[in-house]
């Protein structure tokens, strides 16, 4: 007596060839977007090749040589990008903020306290190339090409004061901390991925002409913006998350962004009012390089990535 039985059931041939396909396309997908990746990261490693113990005592020198012969307290901390650990390698975001409380130079100008600083570091600091004073810092480049950027702000109750963007006088009183902080808690939130996204944007930021650049606290102004909803659903890897950073600031850039730190009315004044000329150029050039991300992911191109984000 036979039975049919209930034996395995080999695909069609069709259906074979189809699942084959898939499976390839799955492994050259993973393939595809773990190099993307792994080049991001390398661009990343290349953007912060500091010597932190070489800056560091850079830093304690400068500190002592500008409160020696005052009085009050003077305390030197990294600042903008590089408090937020932000910063890259050649850019121009300032380095260092000098405070200064209770001395005798909380009532000069700017200028005055520039001008002393730069005098105080010409007469003691070695290995120096140059030292120069723009409106809003003082430079200090170093016969080895390490440049470190100082701005000096003015104690005031529980902020500070800075120059402000004319170099002729103070700025309200801001909170830095204040920003740094909000920036912290979005990056946590995206799983600490948001902080190298941003070094990365303004990596790219850099290859542009000046007169096409975000300044470096608008970049990351936008960014606390757009990743403080970032989907759920979206990988949280650094190229998912450059890529949709520019397809959202391409819009984000078209209105002005209220400054937390309270320095300005806005962060991106330089821009001017919403949906000026200049934030229609910016979101253009934003959009642009959204589309070529796209691009290059539907090509699967490694090469194109290479493109957009320097291949040094």
């Amino acid at each position: 007596m036979g039975g049919s039985g209930g034996g395995y059931s080999f695909p069609s041939s069709d259906r074979y060839k189809e699942e084959l396909k898939e499976i390839r396309q799955k492994s050259h997908d993973e393939s595809f977007e773990t190099s993307v990746n792994e080049l991001i990261a390398e661009r990343l490693g290349e953007a912060n090749s500091r010597d932190a113990a070489k800056t560091r005592k850079q830093l304690d020198e400068i500190k002592e040589i500008i409160e020696d012969d005052i009085e009050g307290t003077v305390e030197l901390q990294f600042g903008g990008s590089v408090s937020k650990f932000t910063y890259v390698e050649g850019l121009s975001d300032v380095d260092v903020l000098l405070k200064i409380n209770n001395s005798e130079l909380s009532d000069k100008t700017p200028k005055e306290v520039l001008e002393h600083i730069k005098s105080k570091l010409e007469s003691k600091l070695t290995n120096v190339e140059e030292i120069k004073v723009g409106k809003l810092a003082v430079t200090v480049k170093y016969k080895d090409g390490t440049e470190i950027q100082i701005l000096p702000s003015i104690k005031r109750g529980d902020g500070f004061k800075i120059p402000k963007r004319n170099g002729k006088e103070w700025s309200k009183v801001i909170r830095p901390d204040k920003f740094a902080s909000k920036l912290t808690e979005v990056n946590q939130k995206c799983g600490r991925k948001v902080v190298p996204v941003i070094k990365m944007i303004k990596h790219i930021n850099s290859k542009l002409p000046v007169d096409q650049q975000l300044s470096g606290y608008h970049i990351e102004s936008l960014a606390i913006e757009i990743f403080r909803s970032y989907p759920a659903e979206l990988p949280n890897n650094n190229k998912a998350m450059l890529r949709y950073f520019y397809e959202k600031a391409s819009e984000k850039v078209k209105s002005p962004i209220k400054d937390k730190t309270n320095q300005s009315l806005h962060v991106d004044d330089y821009l001017s009012s919403e949906n000026s000329p200049k934030r229609a150029r910016m979101s253009y050039i934003l959009s642009n390089t959204y589309k070529s991300m796209k691009a290059a992911d539907d090509m699967k191109s490694v090469d194109a990535w290479k493109e957009i984000i320097g291949d040094d």
